[in-house]
């Protein structure tokens, strides 16, 4: 099984793994797509259909991204016309239950607002998420949502390619769109405006007790991971698929309270539809916080607590005691999840990945007319996907070397100024939200290998 570092911590985790099998497909496709259904059989995933998180604790759970890499790793590996359906079948139909699980454990109210715990995200919040809340308080949570959101448009979009082939799945296809937009609709207007705070213009978790509720307003990840729930629709695929239409065409018609969730695009007969979390006014409002260098852009990537907090920390007070959040951008000060891993200010290669590729759907949707500036505050306008390709830069510059020596990871070890060292690059865990310099495991070639793909893209077929 692949690993997150060999050396430093020889232990599988579920979304490392499915990271790890996009960066593997490019070399060896058998072994990503074994990996990845691997991950899906009896030794691995709960009869109920539970991915554990990792090994020492199978109760947990990590962001539901499985579903994402095999729809992934199945594009990558083959032409149009010329994919391992198979194997695409095989991942569909183990993660239909496991999307069932996170269905009806991860949502106890039953309102299409999910929790799961820290997900991945370790010391994220002012408090340790995954850990029981006092006085049946009950977190409501806008990355765990947009995750099960994400999961629903991914298996949506595979549900369609099979239909292809097969009507059968049509049915499938159909429910995963309603279940979008119900997820939607309850992120953007439960109780009001749902986990969107519209004084702030930005997504937060909420804490809701039996008669009152609280943002923990930091400006973070989480606000951040609601973008990645996008898929555009053509009218011309959608028609290929009768049964499909047909549902479409009811839904819009009888479920007008649910149907202004879906963005229709008809640019000179070819029309589009957008299935995502935030309208265009609140897609607009959130990239002003993810492209301004003194929130989330970083000169390396997306920062995962804005640098907003290194003069503003957020602090509340919970469980009797006061809690805060400051920008830390180099290695944690706190003692959350052993100290040993922060989300609190560096980079993170997975995140900034799928930040990356949504603000592309974002641009085949709306199009060269939808500009914004980047980064905030400069007068530099730009299209999504320029924005996109802008991100992906930052990120690449971590590895390039400059006048002086290594690329910003090797920080100032004077190894990898050495000609014998210095194209011997480490792939770090995360990244000094200021500096760049790599943190944590130092052998982590497995997401940050996602770097790979990234200077693949900007390169060019063929290149």
């Amino acid at each position: 099984m692949l690993m997150p570092d060999k050396w430093e911590y020889p232990w599988f985790a579920a979304w490392d793994l499915a990271f790890h099998c996009v960066a593997v497909a490019r070399v060896d496709p058998a072994l990503a797509k074994e990996q990845l259904v691997l991950m899906l059989r009896e030794w691995y995933a709960s009869p109920a259909g539970q991915l554990p998180a990792y090994e020492w604790n199978f109760g947990d759970v990590n962001p539901p991204v499985h579903a994402w890499a095999c729809w992934r790793v199945y594009k990558m590996t083959g032409p149009r016309g010329g994919r391992d359906r198979a194997f695409l079948e095989q991942c569909f139909h183990k993660l239909l239950i496991t999307f069932t699980w996170w269905v009806n454990r991860k949502d106890p109210a039953g309102k299409n607002l999910f929790a799961g715990g820290f997900l991945g995200l370790d010391n994220i919040g002012p408090f340790d998420r995954s850990q029981p809340l006092p006085d049946g308080t009950r977190l409501e949570q806008a990355d765990g949502t947009a995750w099960v959101a994400f999961f629903c448009l991914t298996m949506l979009a595979i549900a369609l390619e099979l239909s292809k082939e097969n009507p059968a799945y049509e049915g499938v296809a159909s429910k995963f769109f309603e279940h979008f937009v119900a997820i939607a609709d309850a992120m953007n207007t439960l109780g009001g405006t749902g986990l969107w705070n519209d004084a702030d213009g930005f997504y937060y978790d909420r804490l809701e007790t039996s008669d009152a509720g609280t943002w923990t307003g930091v400006r973070s990840m989480v606000g951040l991971i609601p973008l990645i729930a996008v898929e555009v629709l053509e009218d011309t695929d959608i028609a290929r698929l009768p049964g499909f239409a047909k549902r479409l065409q009811w839904f819009l018609d009888h479920r007008g309270d649910l149907a202004g969730q879906i963005a229709h695009l008809d640019d000179g007969g070819r029309g589009r539809r957008l299935l995502a979390i935030p309208s265009r006014e609140r897609l607009e409002r959130v990239l002003r916080y993810l492209l301004d260098e003194g929130e989330f852009l970083s000169p390396h990537g997306l920062r995962s607590v804005s640098r907003f907090h290194k003069t503003r920390p957020y602090a509340m007070t919970f469980g009797g005691h006061e809690v805060r959040v400051d920008y830390e951008p180099a290695e944690s000060r706190s003692g959350l999840f052993g100290g040993n891993s922060n989300w609190r200010g560096p980079v993170w290669f997975p995140v900034n990945y799928l930040l990356a590729e949504a603000l592309e759907q974002y641009h085949h949707f709306y199009g060269d007319a939808f500009t914004v500036e980047c980064p905030t505050g400069s007068g530099n306008r730009v299209t999504l996907k320029a924005a996109a390709r802008d991100l992906s830069a930052r990120l690449v510059s971590l590895f390039l070397p400059g006048p002086a020596g290594p690329g910003p990871w090797a920080g100032n070890n004077p190894r990898f100024v050495d000609p014998h060292w210095r194209d011997l690059l480490l792939f770090h865990e995360y990244f000094d939200g200021d500096t760049g310099r790599g943190l944590g495991a130092s052998h982590q070639t497995g997401w940050t290998a996602l770097v790979a793909k990234l200077i693949e893209d900007r390169a060019g077929p063929g290149r």
